[in-house]
């Protein structure tokens, strides 16, 4: 009587991946219209580098970390300098080469955008940052399956804001992935997720060259201030280096998503799955008996009932796959009780997603 059976090659199929798209933001839904901070992080040091943004208001035990804004300021832009305060931190020039260490190529001392209508490619010396919190893009952001509405913002989040301007990835209409330091990178593009691919209806600005860059395999997107500025009305950063507390340049880039006009990020997390069939094959004359107790006497291992000396009749209820030690790695329930003799023979499936 086997105990253990071994999958002959055959048994054993290696599906190709198969890609899956939910929504990226708590609950997996697809769209985020609210943005909260916290105080608490705001108005400490850590807020001089980043805030947090939360889906509900954060002192709600219910509340979660969506992503995080940043500014960063290569020329330490926006901050005290240690000629102004002996204990300044330069936050905005520690962020700006944070990314620049991690996104761009050796000796790239600035980020650069799709040229501008000179035809130049533009070297910015200021980045906003939009790092979305790692276990909610799971695999990647879906390239082409998010977008961001941003406006010009009065100073308060709750003002009159005029324009809007969209922006969404390039991938729709790239012919090819271009590859860095940090995996695949795409143009931050004005246009609209309408269609298959998304419409783009400007990829740069006429003076300040392309609206950022998005690195999906990070879930990392960086926009290009000045760009936004010149087409957008987006308020304008200050990048004034004196004493004093840092300025107010995330909350600029907040206010512009969370004006009335705007409030809408719409993104989507992808992750491929890779399955593996198992067919597990029951021949007529394996598997048919059972050590539950009710089957055999346990003193001297004879059956209980006579009918089944030369007949049993088991039901198989699940199935596991062990490794070579024997060591149990997966179980499979089936549906129903699965009726096993010498006069049936039976084929169990089973997929393994990983």
């Amino acid at each position: 009587m086997n105990i253990f059976q071994r999958f002959e090659d055959q048994d054993i199929v290696r599906a190709n991946p198969t890609e899956v798209s939910t929504g990226l933001w708590t609950g997996d839904t697809g769209s985020l219209a609210a943005f909260f901070t916290s105080s608490t992080q705001t108005g400490s040091t850590e807020g001089q580098y980043e805030w947090d943004i939360y889906n509900i208001d954060p002192s709600s035990s219910l509340a979660e970390v969506q992503f995080a804004l940043a500014y960063g300021n290569v020329n330490g832009g926006g901050a005290p300098s240690l000629a102004q305060d002996d204990n300044a931190l330069l936050p905005t020039k520690a962020t700006y080469f944070q990314y620049r260490n991690i996104l761009l190529e050796p000796g790239d001392q600035k980020f650069t955008f799709l040229p501008d209508s000179t035809g130049v490619a533009f070297d910015a010396d200021e980045i906003w940052v939009i790092n979305i919190k790692r276990q909610r893009i799971k695999e990647e952001l879906d390239p082409g399956n998010w977008s961001l509405l941003l406006s010009h913002a009065t100073g308060s989040a709750t003002g009159t804001a005029t324009p809007v301007i969209e922006l969404i990835d390039d991938s729709g209409q790239t012919l090819g992935e271009q590859f860095g330091t940090s995996g695949r990178v795409f143009n931050v593009v004005s246009g609209s997720l309408t269609g298959v691919s998304g419409s783009t209806i400007a990829a740069t600005s006429s003076v300040s060259g392309g609206f950022g860059l998005v690195y999906p395999d990070l879930g990392l997107i960086i926009l290009n201030p000045r760009a936004l500025l010149a087409v957008s009305g987006t308020a304008v950063t200050d990048t004034t280096i004196a004493a004093g507390p840092v300025k107010a340049n995330i909350l600029t880039l907040l206010n512009a998503m969370a004006s009335p006009s705007a409030s809408d990020f719409q993104a989507r997390s992808a992750e491929h799955v890779s399955s593996t069939h198992f067919f597990l094959r029951l021949r007529n004359t394996d598997f048919n008996y059972t050590n539950n107790p009710t089957f055999f006497n346990e003193t001297d291992g004879s059956i209980l009932n006579s009918d089944f000396v030369q007949d049993p009749q088991v039901y198989v209820t699940t199935a596991g796959l062990y490794n070579d030690a024997n060591e149990l790695l997966a179980v499979g329930k089936l549906s129903q009780p699965l009726r096993k003799a010498f006069d049936r023979e039976a084929l169990i499936r089973v997929r393994l997603d990983f």
